[in-house]
Parts: C-alpha cells; sequence; structure tokens
C-alpha cells in the first residue's frame, strides 16, 4: 500500500505540475517543433496531371533597349524558354524598332501584332502611374524588397491585374539594382546645391526635382551625351554604372553624385498577349514563368558584376561624390510628400504604394536585427566600417 501510495503522489504532481505550466500546454509544446511555413504549391501540385503537347509555337517578342545591355535579358530569358522547351516554344527577340517603335510594344502585344515584349513597367505610366510603383520608387523597394513582395506579399497579383485590363500577362523578369545616381558638371552634396541646376530626369524623379528647385527635361536617352556637352543639362542620370558607360556620360562630366535614392532598385518584365498565352499547354506556361524568375535572379547578378568593373573605369576621369545625410533626408521628405498626393489622386497607386510600405514596415525589424554584418572586405570590418 505504501508503494501504490508514493506512485500516486508521483503521478499526481508530474500532473499539477503540467497544468500550472502558465500558457504552455503539451499542446503548445508540440506546436513549437512542428514544420514552420510552407510552399503552397506542394500541395496544388501534388496529384496534378500536367497538359503537354507537340505542338511547336513560334512567337515574335520586341524591346525598347535598342544597344542597351538590357537587351540581353530579353535574349537570356527567350533563350530559357527554348532551351527548357526543347524547342517547343520559340520567341524569336527582333532589335528595337525592327517591327514596331520602341514606345508602341505595349499597344503592340495588346493587340496581337507582337505576342511579347520586354520593358521596363514604368514606361507605361501614361496609361497608368501605377505601372511606375512596379519599376522602381524613390526611396521605394531594393532588389530584395521587390523579390519577397512580388513574389510572397500579393504583389504579383496586382501586377497581372493592372496589366490584365489591357489583355496582357506579366512577370517580373530581371532586376538589376541600385541605380548611379547622376552625372553631373556641378558638384552638388548639400540640398542648396541642387537648386538651379538643369538635369535631365524622367517619371516620377522628374516632378520631385521640380518640387526642389530643379530645372528638370525628360530628354530621350540618344539625346542626352549631345546635350551634357553642349551645357544645355547640368547632369543627367539614366541607369546602372554598366549600363551607362556605352553612352559615355562619364567622359564628359566631372563628378558622379551618389546615391541613386531616386532608384533603389531598377525592376524589368517580360509580358505577353493574353490570347496567345492561352493557347499554350499547360507545361509551357509552367516553363516561361520559370525562366522568367531564372533572368531574375540571373539578371542582378550579371549587373552587379558588370558595376565593379564599370566604376573602375568611370573614377579614372570622374570624382565621385556622396550627397549629405540632410540632403538624403530632405530628398526623402520631398519624396514622400510627393507619392502621397499621388495615391489620394490614383486608387491604383495608392494601393500598390501601401502594400509596398506595409512589407517595408513589418520587414524593418528583421532588417534592423541583421544590421551591421554588412560584407564588406574584412580589412574595412577590422577598422569598424558595419553599416551598408
Amino acid at each position: 500500500m505504501k508503494r501504490l501510495a508514493v506512485a500516486l503522489l508521483v503521478v499526481f504532481t508530474a500532473a499539477a505540475l503540467v497544468a500550472a505550466l502558465p500558457g504552455d500546454s503539451l499542446a503548445q509544446q508540440k506546436k513549437k517543433i512542428e514544420k514552420f511555413g510552407e510552399d503552397k504549391r506542394i500541395k496544388e501540385w501534388a496529384n496534378k496531371k500536367f497538359e503537354t503537347s507537340n505542338k511547336t509555337f513560334n512567337w515574335r517578342m520586341s524591346d525598347p533597349w535598342g544597344g542597351l545591355n538590357f537587351h540581353d535579358m530579353a535574349m537570356h530569358f527567350a533563350d530559357t524558354v527554348r532551351g527548357c522547351s526543347g524547342g517547343r516554344l520559340n520567341i524569336k527577340v527582333f532589335p528595337t524598332g525592327a517591327i514596331v517603335p520602341a514606345m508602341e510594344i505595349f499597344e503592340a502585344t495588346s493587340k496581337g501584332t507582337l505576342d511579347a515584349f520586354h520593358s521596363w513597367p514604368g514606361y507605361w505610366k501614361g496609361r497608368n502611374e501605377a505601372f511606375v510603383a512596379f519599376a522602381s520608387v524613390p526611396f521605394g523597394l531594393d532588389a530584395e524588397g521587390y523579390n519577397i513582395w512580388y513574389y510572397e506579399r500579393g504583389g504579383k497579383e496586382m501586377f497581372d491585374e493592372l496589366y490584365g485590363r489591357y489583355g496582357l500577362v506579366p512577370f517580373f523578369c530581371g532586376n538589376v539594382g541600385q541605380e548611379l545616381g547622376l552625372h553631373s558638371n556641378k558638384k552638388a552634396t548639400k540640398l542648396d546645391d541642387f537648386k538651379g541646376m538643369k538635369v535631365r530626369t524622367v517619371g516620377w524623379y522628374m516632378d520631385i526635382l521640380t518640387r526642389m528647385g530643379v530645372s528638370v527635361t525628360p530628354l530621350p536617352g540618344p539625346e542626352i551625351y549631345l546635350a551634357l556637352e553642349r551645357g544645355v543639362i547640368d547632369a543627367c542620370e539614366f541607369s546602372t554604372p554598366a549600363a551607362n558607360i556605352p553612352s559615355g556620360f562619364h567622359e564628359i562630366t566631372k563628378y558622379v553624385i551618389e546615391p541613386g535614392v531616386h532608384q533603389p532598385s531598377c525592376q524589368f518584365d517580360v509580358v505577353f498577349n493574353k490570347k496567345k498565352w492561352d493557347e499554350l499547354p499547360e507545361d509551357l506556361r509552367i516553363i516561361v514563368e520559370t525562366a522568367a524568375k531564372e533572368t531574375q535572379l540571373w539578371a542582378w547578378a550579371w549587373q552587379e558584376n558588370l558595376n565593379i568593373e564599370a566604376l573602375k573605369i568611370m573614377e579614372k576621369s570622374t570624382e565621385f561624390v556622396k550627397m549629405d545625410d540632410a540632403a538624403i533626408v530632405e530628398f526623402a521628405k520631398v519624396s514622400f510628400a510627393y507619392l502621397d498626393e499621388l495615391a489620394a489622386k490614383n486608387p491604383d497607386v495608392k494601393k500598390v504604394l501601401d502594400s509596398q510600405e506595409e512589407f517595408k514596415r513589418e520587414y524593418a525589424k528583421w532588417r534592423d536585427l541583421r544590421g551591421r554584418v554588412a560584407p564588406w572586405p574584412k580589412e574595412e570590418v577590422l577598422k569598424g566600417r558595419l553599416l551598408q
């Protein structure tokens, strides 16, 4: 009996201890070691029967890039599709202007003259300002942010809906990271230095600079060099270091003013005529989407690596200067005020920017916690350089 009493006491004591654990039941204990997160596609594809076809599709695509190396992104994408499909889907990328002028590729694809185009979504702001939010936003998303927001935070669905209004099917297809600041013949580090400058830029940054006392002109790419050379403009922004090198802006300007606050990253897309898209068997549609993702990854690595050599060329004849922190903050104030006004006028802009801002807020804690381990060379870290 004594042994039985001791055994019962042990059982009751253990039960009481478990019950006494504050908010920590056995069920909760078990939940803590369960798998965290899942790829929804695994369940969607678990018993999926994929439809295939022996039919060959030959499509025509174009872009607005002319001689820019961004044309290589369109070619890379098309080659990936052809390779992965075993030649069942051949997308021929025609030179800029061979079928329609550069800025007519949107309408030509919508109408079916072209089957697809590669572009920077911001070019279509005249149709809807919200397109710019998927291209680059002053003080907006960097390449990492665009990827997370587009693939995991509903960005893709918004993108699909916007282009879908025009009978088009889009995919992100290449991000080339942060753009260079300004090639300039005037040194500017403080806010007052920018007032009265004559600058070439386009899009939302044009309106923002105008509010800051800058004289802005949206010259097309081929006209920028001559305008700089003749002093018609003092400075210009165009693209990444690697994309700017062939234009030769560094040869006729004294400075590069950093950072490129207007474009923390530059996002591209590939867009298809919906009727043609719907004709594809399911496996080819999957190949196209996967090829776009592969191009998104490759383009970033490719362009950033090219920037290394591009900067070596530029620094031989150009001085790099950085804006003061106070100037950057003031640029941000004007930019956010402008974006708020734009969002108040355009529900589509508000929807996209609100979504991006919500992501930035929710991601901020992790971005802060993981900070101070930027991948500087070891010599720099040992000297105390920690921040990006």
